[in-house]
């Protein structure tokens, strides 16, 4: 089964940037589109970014014209560009198809901090 494995957290100020990766062990060439989705304390993990087999992607409104998702089906790679970076941001980001159905992997920690 595909293992999805993020990186590129980290510590940021208001207003800064981070690019998080999503790594796939295996193809993510798939009917469904791939996603991000981020988890802050205390509250239920939500959708932040899609990304279709054919490029067109979908943001929810709290970052809208900040992130950029993007894949790259060659490398197994998804992107979440993150601009423009606020204190609410933060949380534990996760990859994974917009159905949730592979296996979580263990996400990748943003802090916004001043």
């Amino acid at each position: 089964q595909v293992q999805l494995v993020e990186s590129g957290g980290g510590l940021v100020q208001p207003g800064g940037s981070l690019r998080l990766s999503c790594a796939a062990s295996a193809s993510i060439s798939s009917p469904y589109a791939m996603a991000w989705f981020r988890q802050a304390p205390g509250k239920q993990r939500e959708w932040v970014a899609t990304i279709t087999s054919s490029g067109r992607t979908n943001y929810a409104d709290s970052v809208k014209g900040r992130f950029t998702i993007s894949r790259d089906d060659a490398k197994n790679m998804v992107y979440l560009q993150m601009n423009s970076l606020k204190p609410e941001d933060t949380a534990v980001y996760y990859c994974n198809l917009i159905t949730g159905q592979l296996p979580w992997g263990q996400g990748t920690q943003v802090t916004v901090s001043s």
